[in-house]
């Protein structure tokens, strides 16, 4: 194959393994260009090694392959499961994930698409994390701090949420890892200073915020109906205040625009707060699998 026809083969691939190991829904594969460059000529080669390889192998897989299918749709579904998703240094960030959508009576046990396309940014802009301490809104399962805690070195990461259940995913997901958190006294001395913190909205002070110290905050999909707008809204004043005489922390908020309003919504209640801000250009790095036709904003916001 020519040269850009082999990179083309590699970015497939490439596509397909990172869907696998994210445990992504079979329809979200990009099985119309597969079939393209089955069909294409060119790649008979490819197919010819393939096979070959198949044909070095003396056993029938069929058999095991129905077998281990049967024993899958009989077994009883488990209501978690591991996710991977690939960083450009060859490592990885794997989640103990829920299986649905909302568990425990929260959305916080899975990865959203935002939360994704966060952390793309992040590691496209690893300057605005890097020597930092950062505050992350609403950690959910925590894929956005743990591939800046790999991949952009910040001096300390907080993680925070209010709800129980998804605070103990979340100190589970950082030790999974392989990061230590804050008291353990065995903690690498190169990794960040890691922190998971029960932080509700409605109720936090400026004192407790004050204690955190952050030089940046982040939050990804929790725009998610009117009255989390305002909590969140209400948290970034009381941020804004906790450093008078000081710089106030660099803000950045991702979400998937769903609903026009729910958005006009936030920026109306960010203009009622005195908060400024402006639109993140979009970003070309494409390195987690997530729906190509959503619409994506990232807002970074001056308290």
């Amino acid at each position: 194959m020519a040269p850009e026809e082999d990179a083309g083969t590699e970015l497939l691939l490439q596509s397909f393994e990172r869907r696998f190991l994210a445990a992504r829904a079979l329809r979200s594969f990009p099985w119309q260009s597969l079939e393209a460059k089955l069909r294409d000529s060119s790649d008979s080669e490819l197919l010819r090694d393939i096979l070959q390889k198949h044909e070095a192998v003396h056993t029938e897989p069929l058999d095991e392959l129905y077998e281990a299918l049967a024993e899958t749709l009989m077994a009883e579904e488990s209501p978690h499961g591991h996710r991977s998703y690939l960083l450009p240094s060859g490592g990885s960030v794997t989640l103990s994930e829920s299986t649905a959508i909302i568990s425990h009576g929260t959305t916080g046990l899975v990865t959203w698409d935002a939360a994704l396309y966060l952390a793309e940014w992040a590691i496209e802009n690893p300057a605005a994390f890097t020597d930092r301490t950062v505050l992350e809104l609403g950690s959910g399962a925590g894929l956005t701090g743990l591939a800046i805690c790999k991949m952009c070195r910040p001096r300390a990461y907080i993680f925070s949420d209010c709800h129980s259940r998804v605070l103990e995913q979340l100190r589970g997901n950082v030790l999974l890892n392989g990061l230590s958190l804050e008291a353990d006294i065995t903690a690498n001395l190169d990794s960040p200073r890691v922190t998971v913190a029960q932080l509700d909205w409605n109720v936090t002070t400026v004192r407790q915020l004050s204690a955190f110290q952050p030089d940046v905050v982040i939050a990804a999909d929790v725009l998610y109906c009117p009255e989390a707008i305002v909590s969140l809204v209400g948290v970034l004043r009381r941020l804004a205040a906790c450093r008078e005489h000081q710089r106030a922390p660099e803000v950045y908020v991702a979400f998937t625009v769903r609903n026009p309003e729910t958005c006009q919504l936030f920026t109306t209640e960010l203009g009622r707060a005195g908060i400024r801000w402006e639109a993140e250009p979009r970003h070309d790095q494409k390195l987690f699998p997530y729906e190509e036709h959503l619409e994506m904003a990232i807002l970074n916001l001056t308290l």
